[in-house]
């Protein structure tokens, strides 16, 4: 079983989107796995902890015996299958278990009987989630970063498509950023996030990028927390201000966080079910605000929500939510941002409408393919 082959290139496992097989329990998988893997377990969430509670009991060699009791015979035979399967499918694919050891081993061992050899990856998921942990903390430290920022509403994140050296933090974590943020179907386990973002942040440094413009966001998105490295590199770098006019930034808000939301649950659910899930989530999106607006304007906004969610329902018109969303901008969130805004006011570097802002990135752009320096 020694002689078998191991991958140890980890770069370039993600650099190139190597397929990779998940052998750990589904639990274990769930947590958090990478992008382009595959969950085939050795064992079943209920086998591993058999096998768990036998080893706490009676050691490593009767731990292996149960699990070889377990996945024996016909089981083995089916799990065996289904590994042979995904490599007719992906040929390339490599194994992995949570340290690269019994589990990765064992597989490796039977695949190798039946004819087929492929590498396992050594160090297995810890060393592949350390190798990205460390990515993305060098590329904090490393990089330039600059943050845009600017009143809600302002379309911060369709500027960001339009900038070659963005990062979507907030396409990463499938999240708006906000109250308000929240998609229909979940966000990523918080390991999935990191993951995928130290992988975009590894390709592009391969490619030679070294400066990145990211969306300012608290620590948190939704439920996914910003790896602490980036989050400290985000609050000390040059900020770019976006100044754009209440109205437009309150349409901005009901094309988002209303239509398109809309749009979004209808293709989810179907209108029919889809209806009372986004009514929720918009009232509740509100509710979750009302300690910091108090009781009595969270009753008035309530009451124009629900009026304007009324007459979407029976026509589809949704011009009234403009007035919650105008009020909601005026007494929360324009005096909070101006606020926090004051307190970094000495990092600001640019400032300027929406065109400025992105001649601005350009220009930037330009000058960092322009320098001799070498790549971060």
């Amino acid at each position: 079983m020694s002689s078998l082959p191991l991958a140890t290139d980890l770069a370039t496992i993600f650099l190139k989107d190597v397929p990779l097989i998940d052998l750990r329990a589904p639990v274990e998988f769930k947590e958090g796995a990478f992008p382009h893997a595959v969950s085939l377990p050795l064992m079943t969430d209920e086998e591993r902890a058999k096998v768990g509670t036998c080893y706490k009991q009676q050691g490593q060699a009767a731990a292996i015996a149960l699990g070889h009791k377990l996945v024996g015979g016909a089981v083995r035979a089916a799990r065996l299958d289904g590994w042979l399967a995904q490599l007719r499918q992906q040929p390339d694919a490599l194994l992995y278990c949570f340290r690269g050891g019994l589990r990765s081993q064992t597989v490796q061992q039977w695949l190798h009987e039946a004819g087929v050899t492929r590498p396992r990856v050594a160090g297995g998921y810890k060393e592949l989630r350390r190798f990205l942990i460390d990515t993305q903390e060098s590329a904090s430290a490393e990089c330039g970063w600059t943050v845009l920022t600017g009143m809600t509403g302002s379309g911060k994140t369709h500027m960001l498509e339009q900038v070659v050296q963005a990062v979507d933090l907030e396409g990463h974590a499938h999240h708006r950023g906000s109250s308000f943020g929240q998609l229909p179907g979940g966000q990523p386990s918080n390991i999935n996030f990191e993951n995928k973002l130290a992988i975009e942040l590894l390709k592009r440094r391969h490619l030679g990028e070294r400066a990145f413009v990211v969306e300012d966001e608290s620590r948190l998105i939704g439920r996914c927390a910003l790896p602490l490295s980036l989050y400290e590199a985000m609050c000390q770098a040059p900020l770019v201000v976006v100044d754009v006019p209440q109205e437009e930034r309150a349409e901005q808000i009901r094309v988002d966080y209303v239509q398109d939301l809309w749009s979004r649950y209808q293709e989810m659910h179907g209108p029919e079910a889809g209806w009372p899930l986004f009514a929720g989530y918009l009232t509740e999106a509100l509710a979750r605000l009302k300690k910091r607006l108090g009781d009595k304007d969270h009753r008035e906004l309530d009451g124009l929500m629900q009026t304007a969610l009324a007459e979407q329902a029976s026509s589809g018109n949704t011009a009234l939510h403009l007035a919650w969303i105008r009020l909601l901008l005026t007494r929360y969130y324009d005096p909070m941002y101006l606020y926090q805004l004051n307190n970094k006011r000495e990092r600001i570097r640019f400032r300027g409408d929406k065109q400025a802002c992105l001649a601005f990135f350009a220009e930037q752009h330009a000058a960092e393919i322009n320098q001799e320096t070498p790549a971060c």
